[in-house]
Protein backbone atom coordinates (compact mmCIF):
# COMPACT_ATOMS: atom_id res chain seq x y z
CA UNK A 1 0.00 0.00 0.00
CA UNK A 2 2.03 3.22 -1.06
CA UNK A 3 1.86 6.11 1.41
CA UNK A 4 -0.51 8.49 0.30
CA UNK A 5 -3.35 5.96 -0.24
CA UNK A 6 -3.51 5.02 3.30
CA UNK A 7 -4.90 8.07 4.79
CA UNK A 8 -8.25 8.28 6.88
CA UNK A 9 -10.30 11.68 6.56
CA UNK A 10 -13.02 12.64 9.24
CA UNK A 11 -13.01 9.36 10.20
CA UNK A 12 -13.52 7.69 13.75
CA UNK A 13 -11.62 4.03 14.22
CA UNK A 14 -13.95 2.52 17.01
CA UNK A 15 -12.86 0.17 19.39
CA UNK A 16 -13.24 -3.34 18.21
CA UNK A 17 -15.78 -5.43 19.50
CA UNK A 18 -13.80 -8.12 21.50
CA UNK A 19 -12.08 -5.05 23.37
CA UNK A 20 -12.55 -5.71 27.11
CA UNK A 21 -11.09 -1.76 28.07
CA UNK A 22 -14.33 -0.03 28.79
CA UNK A 23 -12.44 3.35 28.57
CA UNK A 24 -9.07 4.41 27.58
CA UNK A 25 -6.37 2.63 29.37
CA UNK A 26 -2.94 3.92 29.03
CA UNK A 27 -0.45 1.16 27.95
CA UNK A 28 2.47 0.39 29.74
CA UNK A 29 6.27 -0.83 28.71
CA UNK A 30 7.09 -4.41 28.70
CA UNK A 31 10.14 -6.16 29.83
CA UNK A 32 11.07 -2.58 30.35
CA UNK A 33 10.84 -1.82 26.29
CA UNK A 34 7.99 0.71 25.20
CA UNK A 35 5.59 -1.55 23.44
CA UNK A 36 3.85 -0.56 19.91
CA UNK A 37 0.95 0.33 21.56
CA UNK A 38 3.34 2.78 24.40
CA UNK A 39 5.04 4.02 21.42
CA UNK A 40 1.82 5.21 19.54
CA UNK A 41 -0.36 6.26 22.71
CA UNK A 42 2.64 9.12 22.97
CA UNK A 43 3.32 10.09 19.70
CA UNK A 44 -0.84 10.53 19.25
CA UNK A 45 -1.40 12.40 22.61
CA UNK A 46 1.62 14.31 22.51
CA UNK A 47 0.54 15.54 19.36
CA UNK A 48 -3.22 15.34 18.84
CA UNK A 49 -4.13 16.03 15.30
CA UNK A 50 -0.69 16.34 14.27
CA UNK A 51 0.36 13.22 12.85
CA UNK A 52 -1.05 11.16 9.95
CA UNK A 53 -1.59 7.50 10.33
CA UNK A 54 1.43 7.02 7.82
CA UNK A 55 3.77 9.30 10.25
CA UNK A 56 2.71 7.35 13.29
CA UNK A 57 3.10 3.57 11.49
CA UNK A 58 6.62 4.87 10.33
CA UNK A 59 7.39 6.90 13.40
CA UNK A 60 6.52 3.56 15.47
CA UNK A 61 8.65 0.73 13.41
CA UNK A 62 11.59 3.81 13.24
CA UNK A 63 11.42 3.97 16.99
CA UNK A 64 11.90 -0.07 16.95
CA UNK A 65 14.90 -0.24 14.62
CA UNK A 66 17.38 0.48 18.00
CA UNK A 67 19.32 2.64 15.80
CA UNK A 68 23.03 3.85 16.63
CA UNK A 69 21.53 7.49 16.28
CA UNK A 70 18.77 9.95 14.79
CA UNK A 71 18.97 9.37 10.96
CA UNK A 72 19.93 12.27 8.92
CA UNK A 73 16.76 14.07 6.84
CA UNK A 74 18.10 11.98 3.77
CA UNK A 75 18.52 8.59 5.82
CA UNK A 76 15.14 9.04 7.38
CA UNK A 77 13.19 9.77 3.84
CA UNK A 78 15.14 6.96 2.46
CA UNK A 79 14.14 4.35 5.20
CA UNK A 80 10.34 6.09 5.11
CA UNK A 81 10.51 5.06 1.42
CA UNK A 82 11.80 1.93 1.82
CA UNK A 83 9.39 0.97 4.45
CA UNK A 84 6.29 2.01 2.50
CA UNK A 85 7.09 0.08 -0.77
CA UNK A 86 6.04 -2.74 1.48
CA UNK A 87 2.49 -3.36 2.60
CA UNK A 88 1.71 -1.88 5.71
CA UNK A 89 -0.99 -2.67 8.29
CA UNK A 90 -3.34 0.06 9.05
CA UNK A 91 -4.42 1.88 12.29
CA UNK A 92 -7.49 -0.58 12.42
CA UNK A 93 -4.91 -2.92 13.67
CA UNK A 94 -3.12 -1.14 16.16
CA UNK A 95 -3.58 -2.47 19.32
CA UNK A 96 -5.07 1.25 20.86
CA UNK A 97 -8.58 0.59 19.33
CA UNK A 98 -8.61 -3.52 19.79
CA UNK A 99 -6.89 -3.82 23.66
CA UNK A 100 -6.78 -0.21 25.09
CA UNK A 101 -10.10 1.32 24.26
CA UNK A 102 -8.45 4.48 22.46
CA UNK A 103 -10.79 5.15 19.32
CA UNK A 104 -9.11 7.02 16.83
CA UNK A 105 -10.13 10.51 15.30
CA UNK A 106 -8.83 11.11 12.07
CA UNK A 107 -9.63 15.25 11.08
CA UNK A 108 -10.42 16.21 7.74
CA UNK A 109 -6.92 16.79 7.47
CA UNK A 110 -6.13 13.17 8.15
CA UNK A 111 -4.22 13.75 10.94
CA UNK A 112 -5.23 11.51 14.42
CA UNK A 113 -6.10 12.26 18.39
CA UNK A 114 -7.31 9.92 20.62
CA UNK A 115 -10.83 9.43 21.68
CA UNK A 116 -11.54 7.21 25.10
CA UNK A 117 -14.59 5.07 24.38
CA UNK A 118 -15.65 6.32 27.19
CA UNK A 119 -15.84 9.55 26.67
CA UNK A 120 -18.91 11.57 25.66
CA UNK A 121 -17.65 12.43 22.49
CA UNK A 122 -16.68 8.92 21.57
CA UNK A 123 -20.49 8.18 22.16
CA UNK A 124 -21.42 10.98 19.89
CA UNK A 125 -18.88 9.50 16.91
CA UNK A 126 -20.66 6.17 17.08
CA UNK A 127 -23.91 6.83 17.24
CA UNK A 128 -23.83 9.12 13.35
CA UNK A 129 -24.65 11.75 14.79
CA UNK A 130 -21.35 14.09 13.54
CA UNK A 131 -20.82 12.94 9.99
CA UNK A 132 -17.45 11.18 10.51
CA UNK A 133 -17.55 8.20 9.25
CA UNK A 134 -17.16 5.19 11.48
CA UNK A 135 -15.26 1.94 11.38
CA UNK A 136 -14.68 -0.70 13.42
CA UNK A 137 -10.85 -1.87 14.50
CA UNK A 138 -9.85 -5.34 13.71
CA UNK A 139 -11.02 -7.93 16.43
CA UNK A 140 -8.51 -10.10 18.58
CA UNK A 141 -10.11 -13.14 17.54
CA UNK A 142 -12.34 -14.77 15.09
CA UNK A 143 -15.34 -14.25 15.83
Amino acid sequence: MAETDMHYYSTLIAVADDCAASGGVIPSAKGGKKTVAVLQFEMIAGAPHGLTQADVLFETWLLRQDLPEEPSEEKRAELRARFFARSQACMRASPLPKTYGWGLLFDEHGRVALCPRDSAEYAQLVAAESGVTVLKAMRSKRA
